[in-house]
């Protein structure tokens, strides 16, 4: 998370450059990335059935392209700050979907505690903002799709492993994100990016996506949905320690005080007695 939380800081250098095609460069820079481990390590072979390609697409389609495309749109009708501050609810959404999803039992009292705490405090560090409605709808859309690229996964984990699903989903991601670059920038999305820009999209590709998802994607079953769910709070920390370290200021009282929030939120709903300790899923191939 402290990975996707650098995205914010990065995204900077690529402003100017068609954003969706920037997407669909750094998942296709991801895929091989995968593909080539998974060529490398050669695990065992596995058949999908139907619901596991629906699975798989519909994690693509909402947790990959829609999120992207919503948090894109969503910054022209509404400020940065109140789209964080609703994309940051995830924690609330996934401790109260998570057990369900995972019949792991109903949800936990204390995560639910955490998960408020770590919403409260990320909207501390971004700022509440203001916006139409349409920017706010936008932005429950892109929640919609955060939460699901982790809850989709859950049934997939067991079987598929944590590289096979992060490969598929940057596949399948692809050729979505071309399409609405070319609804959307019409041309304009064909423009080949600068030096600058090109580093960045490789950081974001290789880094954010291909590490990020590997790390995610092994550490849900580990923790369960809904714990697993409290560290989207890092991601307005990452965001403030790649600015300081890209040289962009140093936080405000507001921010440090969301971090000291996010962070008591998280050890509050990690901790865990000796009975409940152990995997909510297990994952051999991941």
């Amino acid at each position: 998370m402290l990975l996707v939380g650098s995205l914010v800081a990065v995204n900077a250098s690529i402003n100017d450059y068609p954003i969706y095609t920037a997407h669909a460069i750094r998942y296709a820079l991801a895929a091989v990335a995968l593909c080539a481990i998974l060529a490398v390590r050669k695990p065992e072979p596995v058949r999908l059935n139907r619901r596991e390609v629906v699975l798989l697409l519909a994690l693509a389609i909402g947790g990959l392209a829609v999120f992207n495309v919503a948090i894109a749109e969503a910054t022209h009708f509404a400020s940065s700050a109140l789209v964080g501050t609703i994309v940051g609810s995830g924690p609330i959404v996934m401790a109260i979907l998570g057990p369900l999803v995972a019949r792991s039992g109903r949800p936990s009292g204390q995560v639910l505690v955490a998960a408020v705490a770590v919403t409260v405090g990320t909207a501390v560090a971004t700022g509440l903002g203001g916006g139409d409605p349409l920017g706010a709808l936008l932005a429950a859309v892109a929640l919609a799709g955060e939460v699901s690229f982790s809850l989709l996964a859950v049934p997939l984990l067991p079987k598929l492993g944590a590289l096979r699903v992060s490969a598929y989903t940057a596949v399948i991601s692809v050729p979505l994100l071309l399409a609405a670059g070319w609804l959307i920038d019409g041309p304009a999305m064909l423009r080949v990016p600068d030096l600058g820009e090109l580093s960045a999209i490789v950081y974001l590709g290789l880094v954010v996506t291909t590490a990020g998802f590997l790390l995610w994607y092994d550490s849900l079953p580990r923790l369960g949905p809904d714990r697993a769910g409290l560290f989207a709070g890092i991601m307005p920390i990452g965001a403030i320690t790649t600015m300081m370290l890209l040289g962009q200021g140093l936080p405000s009282p507001a921010e440090a005080l969301g971090a000291a929030l996010v962070v008591g939120g998280i050890l509050y709903g990690v901790r865990r007695t000796a009975a409940r300790v152990g995997p909510v899923v297990a994952s051999q191939n991941a």
